[in-house]
């Protein structure tokens, strides 16, 4: 028996305001009452003592250390900018002064 009937489909398409014809009304009723039936395998293998995990494998969140490195100059980096104001790249304004 599917999960879903074509009169349901058609109630949810008016309930969403979409026109759908005979062949689409068919078409979604098919394609939602697979999507419900793997929906329903999936609860049935889903057991109470198996906690819900968001991915697969657990994971720590690693963080490198902070560590000083050798890095560009401000002058070394603004080197090859076509324009520079108080060690910052310069560039054109593209919104107004109140926005």
């Amino acid at each position: 028996m599917p999960a879903i009937s074509r009169d349901e489909v058609a109630h949810l398409a008016r309930l969403s305001r979409l026109a759908l014809s005979d062949a689409e009304l068919d078409q979604f009723a098919g394609q939602l009452d697979s999507i419900l039936s793997h929906v329903k395998s999936i609860a049935e293998v889903a057991a109470v003592d198996v906690p819900a995990t968001a991915a697969p494998n657990p994971a720590n969140n690693v963080f490198r250390a902070d560590e000083v490195r050798p890095c560009l100059t401000p002058e070394q980096a603004l080197s090859g900018a076509p324009a520079a104001e108080e060690q910052r790249f310069k560039v054109p304004q593209i919104l107004g002064e109140g926005e």
